[in-house]
């Protein structure tokens, strides 16, 4: 398939954690013999800090304006099989009017900041990058999260079809790496300053970084004030490229993960800093939202914080316990889905504990997003095999139609 997306950015990783999923599900793509066209606008920040990784068979589109960039992307989507305009395109109207006027076999929809489109919706507020009239147009809505956010995408915005694309991390660009020779941080944290993640990273990372002043704390990512206190024993990396965070997350016993409210609130999405910790092996502890369960099992692969005593709690597992934790929580959906041998089908593997559980829709992944944008607008996906590592496995293709009431699934081999 010819497939164009109109995005943020797939070219840099500043600022957005957008350009890692955008890398695996291309990588992914590709390896099924799919070819992709990327448009992203050539934003400053991002040229600055642009590590433009090798994609093979993706073609990478800088524009500088709409007007400048139009009479390609119309060339691009003349031989499009499918489009997609996601919900982070600073040209997400204009993109969404010529996809919706395309002759493309499949228009869809990818809100990839669902839970804030949530919050937005429920306080009255406009939506920025929507399309005028909503998402009726379009032939699939996809949603990173599941949950309350695809109701509000059909009911709310007028969505015709909604599925979950969780978030993904190619497993092959992050791997556990070598511990450090010399002492390892007791805890870290990777992420940019947010102002309504901080006041989780003060209660779970500084306060007992207080309270523990002989161990060492770390914490990664831009934006942070520069009056921010972070103590003698906490130390700041402003930039983590891509390439250096298995060994960041490798610096450490424990790494925390902070869900920003939006999320929490939403549930049933997990962000992609706690995907790709896991990806590298970490011993995560994170704060939680509805529906953990259904990708991890907590207590089993990650630990569930609330408070600073939850956290001395944490850092008090032994090494051994700390070491189970992260093999868990790579080995999971490694150990679920697997690439089928000789390139068939042979099951359909679910990271749920079970198929169309309290989400009432099952999850999405790599797999659902080749398969619908391959089938086109004529399938109904209800339910598809979840995985958050999908995108780095050329796996299986599942689609799930309803039919008489009853989950009816058809598989077939990767294209």
């Amino acid at each position: 398939m010819n497939i164009v997306i109109f995005g943020r950015t797939v070219s840099s990783w500043w600022g957005s954690e957008h350009a890692t999923l955008w890398r695996s599900l291309c990588r992914a793509l590709a390896r099924r013999g799919h070819r992709i066209a990327f448009f992203e606008r050539d934003v400053p920040a991002y040229a600055a800090h642009r590590d433009r990784a090798e994609l093979e068979r993706v073609e990478l589109v800088l524009y500088r304006s709409w007007e400048q960039t139009l009479p390609a992307a119309r060339r691009a989507l003349a031989r499009a099989d499918a489009a997609l305009v996601t919900s982070d395109c600073p040209d997400g109207p204009e993109a969404s009017r010529l996809v919706l006027d395309s002759a493309a076999r499949v228009r869809a929809f990818y809100d990839l900041d669902a839970p804030a489109t949530l919050a937005r919706l429920e306080a009255g507020e406009a939506v920025p990058n929507l399309p005028d009239g909503g998402l009726g147009g379009f032939d699939l809505a996809l949603s990173c999260a599941g949950g309350r956010a695809l109701d509000a995408l059909r009911t709310r915005l007028g969505a015709r079809r909604v599925a979950p694309l969780y978030g993904s991390v190619d497993p092959d660009a992050c791997r556990p790496a070598g511990r450090p020779s010399g002492g390892r941080y007791a805890l870290s944290y990777l992420g940019p300053y947010a102002k309504d993640r901080q006041p989780a990273l003060d209660r779970l990372l500084f306060e007992p970084a207080c309270w523990l002043a002989r161990e060492r704390f770390l914490v990664g990512g831009p934006f942070y004030p520069p009056d921010l206190p972070w103590g003698p024993n906490v130390r700041h990396r402003p930039y983590v490229p891509p390439a250096d965070r298995p060994a960041f997350y490798a610096s450490s016993r424990l790494t925390l993960d902070v869900t920003p409210a939006p999320m929490a609130r939403a549930g049933h999405g997990p962000s992609g800093r706690l995907l790709e910790a896991a990806a590298a092996g970490a011993a995560v502890l994170t704060d939680g939202w509805e529906g953990l369960e259904r990708f991890f099992a907590p207590g089993d692969e990650v630990v569930r914080v609330r408070a600073p005593d939850d956290v001395f709690d944490a850092l008090e597992l032994s090494d051994e316990e700390v070491d189970r934790l992260g093999r868990r929580a790579r080995a999971h959906p490694r150990r679920t889905h697997r690439r089928p041998p000789s390139g068939r089908t042979r099951r359909v593997a679910h990271v749920g504990r079970r198929p169309g559980g309290p989400l009432g829709r099952g999850g999405g992944s790599l797999s659902h997003l080749s398969t619908v944008l391959a089938a086109g607008p004529g399938t109904q996906p209800a339910r598809l095999g979840a995985t958050y590592l999908a995108a780095g496995r050329p796996m299986m293709d599942v689609a799930t139609t309803e039919h008489a009431g009853r989950g009816t699934e058809a598989m077939r081999g990767g294209r």
